[in-house]
């Protein structure tokens, strides 16, 4: 595996090379793992980047406590016989100007685009960055972040990007938590609550409405959440249209706290 830390010697390897592009902030965990493996199995080297974008979080604090283990990572890289690691600075990423401005669909400013105000410009922005570097043939992602996932195709379709995303199925631990860095900073017993949580939606999902939602949003109060931010529906066939409730094209979107640790998810 060849480790890269300055983006013109990257270009300079990798130019005129099909790239299959698996991004990530680090803290490596099954659901990072599963996007390289379908990455693999395609016919062209795996580039994966770790790069802990300051300008998607909120607050510095959250910035500083995101989990990082770049030698963990770095292990876990070599032993998926990854062909390219990408580990820039912050000077290396934000150092040029791009050539395409950022645009962010209107979605954005829905579900976490409403309590994180500038997150999904800092996702954005980086991906733009990332993609002008590496120019992927193919980018993959994961359906935890589904929101992300679709704000950053309708970026590529906006600029008729030739870059496709391949879309990969969320990762969970045997207890039903979807894979996430930000498990690491759970203890056991938040863990949990997070099981109990997911549980308690996925069991009572088709027959969720909107009337229910003051209910729902107790109950997982109830169950050792700190508090809420949404609990919402939306039709991921239909462009994502809000739906009062649940059908077969729909899923339901939540994130919440434990212990000042915000969680999101869907099913």
């Amino acid at each position: 595996m060849k480790i890269f830390k300055d983006r013109h010697i990257l270009q300079k390897e990798i130019f005129n090379k099909p790239i299959s592009f698996v991004p990530t902030m680090g803290g490596l965990h099954k659901g990072h793992i599963s996007l390289i493996k379908k990455s693999k199995k395609y016919k062209k080297k795996t580039l994966v980047s770790i790069f802990v974008n300051p300008k998607q979080f909120n607050k510095k604090s959250d910035f500083k406590s995101y989990p990082k283990n770049k030698l963990r990572d770095i292990s876990i890289l070599k032993k998926l016989k990854v062909n390219y690691l990408y580990m820039p600075s912050i000077k290396d990423i934000y150092g040029f100007r791009p050539k395409n401005k950022i645009y962010l669909h209107n979605f954005s400013k829905r579900l976490c685009g409403k309590y994180r105000k500038s997150h999904f410009k800092g996702v954005v922005n980086v991906m733009n960055r990332m993609i002008e570097i590496i120019k992927p043939k193919k980018i993959f992602m994961g359906k935890k972040d589904y929101q992300q996932l679709f704000l950053i195709k309708k970026f590529l379709y906006k600029y008729k990007i030739n870059t496709k995303i391949i879309e990969c199925n969320t990762i969970r631990e045997n207890n039903g938590v979807a894979c996430s860095s930000r498990n690491l900073l759970l203890k056991s017993n938040d863990i949990k609550i997070a099981s109990y949580i997911y549980r308690y939606i996925n069991k009572i999902k088709h027959s969720f409405n909107d009337n229910k939602f003051n209910f729902i949003k107790n109950k997982i109060i109830e169950l050792g959440a700190q508090k809420v931010d949404y609990i919402e529906i939306y039709n991921t066939k239909k462009n994502f249209k809000r739906s009062k409730k649940y059908t077969r094209h729909c899923k339901i979107f939540f994130a919440y706290y434990i212990n000042n640790i915000r969680l999101i998810d869907n099913v």
